[in-house]
């Protein structure tokens, strides 16, 4: 079975991608950004909110080793996903939430997984997080790329 690609929107892409990287069956991570109108965004773009595009984790893993569930369980774990377009003291549509599906099952997994998450008594507010198709992705400079690893620092949870 080949490996399969899904790509999750949970604010700063930094500590979403160190969390995705400590999963057995997690082959590889990329940041960068999808779902805006912009081709090839820098950062700098992006930052400026006006580009439409999430920081993203664009995640390589093994289906046979995680299932796609899993991935989604790690996702809801990581951020709020009942704030519009923030995540702690980060503002603007590109830290939205959003799941990013490449394919319908993937679609139906994260709609049901949202409907699990919003009648679970975890959140006190409405989720707001996006399931759209996934579209273009721009990997992110070099920089970006496994940025808290490189540092030795495991989150960037203030």
């Amino acid at each position: 079975m080949p490996n399969e690609f899904a790509t999750f929107a949970a604010g700063c892409f930094w500590g979403v991608e160190a969390a995705f990287r400590q999963i057995p069956g997690v082959v590889s991570t990329a940041v960068g950004y999808m779902g805006g109108a912009t081709v090839d965004p820098t950062y700098e773009q992006v930052c400026t909110d006006r580009t439409g595009h999430a920081e993203v984790v664009h995640v390589e893993f093994d289906p046979q080793a995680v299932s796609y569930e899993q991935l989604l369980n790690k996702f809801w774990s990581v951020h709020d996903p009942t704030t519009l377009n923030r995540q702690g003291p980060d503002v603007g549509s590109q830290y939205r939430s959003a799941v990013f599906f490449h394919n319908e099952r993937q679609r139906d997994l994260a709609a049901a997984s949202k409907s699990e998450q919003q009648e679970s008594s975890r959140f006190s507010r409405d989720i707001v997080t996006e399931i759209e198709p996934a579209g273009p992705f721009y990997r992110a400079e070099d920089y970006h790329q496994q940025y808290l690893e490189k540092r030795g620092q495991s989150s960037c949870r203030l």
